[in-house]
């Protein structure tokens, strides 16, 4: 103030005003200060004296340093808590926040002596909220922490963590502050750093420019960063022979293993800070060096460097912050101490498409895309614009499948804040391991000790943290599902040699192998294609009519795709039941309806997005001309997804091959369809069969296309679908099934003497009389092969047979 008196106010984030507290009228060099939760009381910690006082009063026995706690509401009593010559921090505990007003206050003191004890303050309320200390003597006191050379003070959770030194290395321990409680030492974990103990460092107790300046000089920068999910983290930075190297170290503590980084400077001017400042973003940590690089770490899955996000240039220009004189007080949140500045951190989610569409490194482009998808939670524009970016970049990515990526990234973070513990069992990735490079950084992993967690129904973090460390004691890697299990059974029934047999009018099928019935493996079968049936079901409903009308996807039965959908879905419950058994089977149904509902629905979002790009009409389906540019783009994206399909196990939409195939014959070559259809690119389905067959006409080059299709048709497909061909062509193969089909149920069973004369037209050749008499003996008899199509019978073998022989003989031109 202008008379230099000093003031103390609390400011208010929503009002950006502040709320005066109390004053002194002496200009102070206060230390730190404090106030409760109900803004009764207030502790301050300062300095008596400026240096030439303290000069001036040598012969006096006075105190350098003091620490008052002070009644502000009303504005009352005082009382001397120290009286020292070294500096002391004062810090209020806070209880939860809907908890009543509270007789007992209790006060965190920190001295500069490396120990730390917590008051308990009881005061006596009086009217209108107003309270007194209660007049007791001398406050209780408690020793929290002794011999420390580090602490950190985590206001959100009510956490203190410390550092003492045991042997050669250092131990790193939490102590938990409860609201109705004492506090208890909940954690231990040993490191191996170097701490310097000439002088105590302590986080997040205030800042005094003064102190903190001469301190830095001195001790290492470290800081320990918690997230939601149940991570903790020791970053700190290392000292390095190198002038021109950086080198710092994260402790991933709930993993069991630390990252040391080794950065080169790109440019070392001698004014530039050396210190990295660490930030927490909950989902990742971020070591930033203004001018030089920032680096964000993924604390969920920091196993491989590719996850992690490392930028250099303008790229790592963060706004408003020009300095490293920072600190993370609070999560997302960055103090800048030589500014006095409080400032909100949070990704750009527009800066981060815009690497995401620039990068020419994979490391950098898998980072980003995990970085969107994790960080922003899967809004639909920013869906879109990832699928725009990776139709563009599908021939770009060498080291990874963007398509792969998209699906089981979004999967992962669509299913996991549902249900606890259910990141440790599904994949978050495509890739098992990552041999690439980040240019500039040196990497180096070491296995640590696990933490040693102590606490009794303890809920939130603490939880978690220990669900973490038991996944690692477990061999973690292990728990993610895969699909080894469901592409080698998956494998072993597409091997098999299975024919469709229809049981009754519902739609329930069973399979028979060899035409003898299995009756296991017709009952896990069975069991099977319902779940896929209730799948396919839930996955249309999901997607609701709209898609439909934009995209010509065709609700068919695709027995393939259903069996591939009802075998993921058998592992997938069987995986969670293993290691989810307190969840419950009806919850474990419905997470594995959600995670295949999800996975076609991601299917459908790209196909639909696409769709749009290219302006793709319904008319796609129609084969009376050739395709478009935008027709073969959407063909190739559509070959990429069904690569990724089969490399991820993962089954299709129902109508996809169907979709998949009209395109190929609208925008491929007739050799090159061919060569698709050959090597199992393009699936035959009998929707898109059915229709060009009946569309088309018998130009030359509609037969011949025509032709080619029938001919690589499956029999029992071909069975179903040629009869729809009207040509001499046709004909003749379906009079050439048909009696092979015939012959082959006759059997060695004996028939009598043929039928009398049943021609249309008086024929002397023998052998096809007796064929042709014999066939509808065999069909007189009720063996019919094609018992739902009765306009096949031996009198149209007996015409085709007959044409076929007098265009052989040359006496009739076919």
């Amino acid at each position: 103030g202008n008379q230099r008196n000093t003031h103390i106010g609390l400011y208010d984030l929503q009002t950006k005003q502040n709320e005066h507290l109390y004053m002194f009228d002496k200009d102070l060099h206060i230390i730190s200060c404090s106030v409760n939760n109900e803004r009764t009381l207030l502790a301050v910690s300062f300095r008596q004296y400026t240096e030439e006082e303290t000069t001036s009063q040598l012969l006096q026995s006075v105190s350098k340093y003091l620490t008052l706690l002070i009644e502000i509401h009303p504005i009352n009593n005082v009382r001397v808590l120290k009286a020292v010559d070294s500096c002391v921090r004062v810090q209020f505990l806070y209880p939860v926040e809907d908890r009543n007003a509270s007789t007992e206050n209790r006060l965190l003191l920190v001295s500069e002596d490396k120990y730390i004890e917590q008051f308990d303050i009881r005061v006596v309320a009086e009217e209108e909220h107003k309270v007194v200390i209660q007049k007791s003597g001398q406050l209780p006191r408690a020793k929290v922490a002794d011999d420390l050379l580090w602490a950190q003070w985590d206001m959100m959770e009510q956490r203190l963590f410390y550092i003492i030194p045991k042997e050669s290395k250092s131990t790193l321990r939490c102590v938990q502050f409860y609201p109705d409680e004492n506090f208890n030492s909940i954690l231990e974990s040993h490191l191996d750093i170097s701490v310097n103990d000439t002088q105590l460092k302590l986080v997040n107790f205030g800042y005094d420019y003064c102190q903190d300046q001469d301190v830095a000089s001195k001790c290492m920068n470290l800081q320990v960063f918690t997230s939601k999910a149940g991570g903790l983290c020791v970053c700190c930075s290392l000292a390095s022979d190198t002038p021109d190297e950086i080198v710092y170290s994260i402790y991933f503590l709930h993993k069991g293993y630390n990252k040391t980084f080794t950065v080169s400077l790109e440019r070392t001017e001698s004014h530039q800070s050396k210190e990295v400042a660490f930030m927490n973003l909950d989902y990742y940590v971020a070591a930033y060096l203004p001018g030089q690089f920032l680096h964000l770490l993924n604390i969920q899955h920091p196993d491989l460097l590719c996850y992690n996000l490392f930028l250099t240039g303008e790229d790592a220009r963060i706004d408003t912050l020009q300095n490293c004189s920072v600190r993370s007080p609070l999560m997302s949140r960055v103090l800048d101490c030589k500014a006095g500045s409080l400032y909100a951190m949070s990704i750009s989610e527009s800066a981060l498409l815009q690497l995401l569409q620039k990068s020419k490194q994979d490391s950098e482009r898998l980072a980003a895309l995990h970085c969107a998808l994790l960080y922003f939670q899967h809004t639909e524009d920013l869906e879109m614009q990832i699928i725009h970016w990776i139709s563009e970049n599908l021939s770009t990515c060498h080291s990874f499948d963007p398509i792969q990526e998209f699906i089981i990234a979004s999967l992962y973070c669509r299913m996991c804040p549902e249900t606890q513990n259910l990141d440790k069992l599904l994949p978050y990735t495509s890739l098992l391991d990552w041999i690439g490079v980040v240019p500039g950084v040196i990497c180096a992993t070491d296995i640590i000790s696990l933490p040693v967690l102590d606490f009794q129904n303890s809920k939130g973090f603490w939880e978690r943290l220990n669900s973490n460390l038991e996944s690692v004691k477990y061999a973690e890697p292990h728990l993610h599902y895969h699909n080894n299990v469901l592409r080698r059974e998956w494998r072993n029934l597409s091997e098999e040699d299975f024919n469709w047999c229809s049981l009754c009018p519902f739609g329930d099928f069973c399979l028979f192998k060899n035409q003898r019935e299995d009756r296991r493996t017709t009952a896990y079968l069975r069991n099977i294609f319902e779940n896929a049936k209730k799948y396919v079901l839930a996955s249309i409903i999901f997607n609701l009519s709209y898609f439909v009308r934009l995209v010509p996807l065709f609700e068919e039965e695709d027995y393939q795709q259903q069996l591939l959908m009802g075998l993921m879905v058998a592992q997938l419950k069987d995986h969670l039941m293993r290691h989810l058994q307190y969840v419950g089977k009806k919850k474990i149904d419905q997470i594995v309806l959600d995670y295949v509902a999800n996975l076609l629905n991601l299917v459908h979002r790209i196909m639909k997005e696409v769709w749009r790009r290219y302006q793709l009409h319904s008319c796609v389906f129609c084969f009376d001309e050739r395709g478009s540019a935008g027709e073969f783009a959407v063909f190739h994206i559509m070959s990429r997804i069904l690569e990724a399909a089969h490399g991820m196990c993962m089954p299709l939409p129902p109508g996809f091959h169907t979709l998949h195939l009209g395109l190929g014959v609208r925008c491929l070559p007739l050799h090159t369809l061919l060569h698709y259809i050959d090597n199992g690119v393009l699936q035959l389905t009998e929707t898109c069969v059915r229709k060009l067959l009946k569309d088309l006409d018998d130009t030359e080059q509609n037969e011949k296309l025509k032709f080619s299709i029938v001919t690589r048709l499956p029999e029992a497909l071909g069975q179903k679908v040629c009869q729809f061909w009207d040509h001499p062509i046709n004909a003749n193969l379906i009079a050439r099934k048909y009696v092979k089909l015939l012959l082959e149920k006759l059997g060695n069973k004996q028939y009598s003497t043929p039928v009398p004369e049943r021609f249309s037209v008086s024929v002397e050749f023998l052998p096809l009389n007796y064929l042709t008499n014999m066939l509808a003996e065999i069909e007189n008899q009720g063996v019919h092969p094609y018992e739902k199509q009765d306009h096949v019978n031996a009198r149209f073998v007996e015409e085709t047979a007959l044409k076929h022989t007098m265009t052989l003989l040359g006496l009739k031109s076919s």
